[in-house]
């Protein structure tokens, strides 16, 4: 008898039939990919939260028959709309944010009320208003901090992870999700070259420089596990490879020049994922690894995660280990103008 052949993991799924979905942040590159993955699973509604009305219009234009859409106009600073906008949600994913490092650095105030009291208040939101499970999109950048962006992060996942103990025995699960660098999602390294290439030239900060690099299509289905799978207080990391920046300009722009311009401001030679302090806390659950709280919750919520393996001894999750290497024939598959 043949072996059986092994089904591909499930994406989608029935925890979602039905449910009623908000994204904040829902116009940008993470929410609009969201919203297409969204509407081919069974949601009932799909709410759309973002500040932008230009942008939602844009957004409704995409899809003028698709009845499960909502938009609504708010910002997460706004405690009150969102009290209203989260009125009978199953569902939020949290991605609204400040993101630009020199921005932030420059309008450092902006990027707290945004990406640290902003988040506070989703959360109290999410947790007042009975909303099931609540998942924080969060950044590389926020392990190991060397600039603003990075530390509002930071304050933000301690939040979600800690807003678990508060919410007692109340039905809102709070975790996040954590990766890198996206390909050509906006402001990506990979739109610099799409931008650069016609000049013949590319600027690189630095010919060390590493990252890690997951495509957007990789990042909607580990959102969906996470979703599945999470019961509050996790940080899932998606499983990623790592290539120098100076290979990527090597493959999709071998024709220019590179002109070295020096490490800016905020910005790391190499990123790390995992710290060695959360290493030992961290479980492989297949799809992605998962870091457990420092702290367990009356509930002990993340009990689940004591029978998976753990991460191997000794374990560093940072874009210049070679381990974690993306090899050729990956990198020409992944990454592309």
């Amino acid at each position: 008898m043949a072996a059986k052949k092994k089904s591909a993991p499930k994406t989608g799924m029935a925890f979602l039939k039905g449910k009623t979905v908000l994204v904040t942040g829902g116009t940008g590159t993470f929410g609009r990919a969201f919203v297409a993955r969204l509407l081919k699973e069974p949601v009932g509604k799909i709410i759309v939260f973002s500040r932008d009305e230009l942008k939602q219009s844009q957004l409704q234009h995409m899809y003028l028959r698709e009845k499960r859409l909502r938009f609504f106009i708010g910002d997460i600073r706004d405690r009150e709309r969102l009290n209203r906008a989260f009125h009978g949600v199953n569902i939020v994913v949290h991605a609204a944010a400040l993101k630009q490092v020199p921005a932030t650095e420059y309008n450092p105030t902006e990027a707290i009320k945004t990406n640290i009291i902003g988040t506070q208040n989703v959360i109290d939101a999410a947790i007042d208003a009975g909303v099931e499970k609540v998942l924080l999109v969060s950044s590389d950048k926020a392990v190991q901090p060397i600039n603003l962006y990075g530390a509002t992060k930071l304050a933000a996942e301690k939040l979600s992870v800690a807003a678990n103990a508060y919410s007692g025995g109340g039905v809102t699960a709070i975790s996040v999700i954590r990766y890198g660098n996206v390909i050509g999602s906006r402001g990506s390294f990979i739109e610099l070259l799409r931008t650069q290439r016609a000049s013949g030239v590319i600027t690189l900060t630095h010919e060390n420089m590493t990252r890690f690099w997951i495509t957007i299509e990789r990042v909607m289905d580990i959102v969906l596990q996470s979703l599945q799978v999470m019961k509050g207080g996790e940080i899932f990391v998606p499983k990623m490879k790592n290539l120098p920046v100076a290979d990527v300009i090597k493959l999709l722009t071998p024709e220019c020049k590179v002109e070295l311009i020096g490490v800016r401001p905020g910005e790391k030679l190499h990123e790390v994922l995992i710290t060695e302090y959360e290493a030992p806390r961290t479980k492989d659950i297949g799809f992605a690894f998962a870091i457990k709280p420092e702290f367990t919750f009356g509930s002990n919520r993340t009990a689940w995660l004591d029978k998976k393996p753990s991460a191997e001894k000794d374990f560093i999750y940072a874009s210049d280990n070679p381990m974690y290497r993306l090899t050729s024939k990956e990198a020409a598959k992944i990454l592309t103008l």
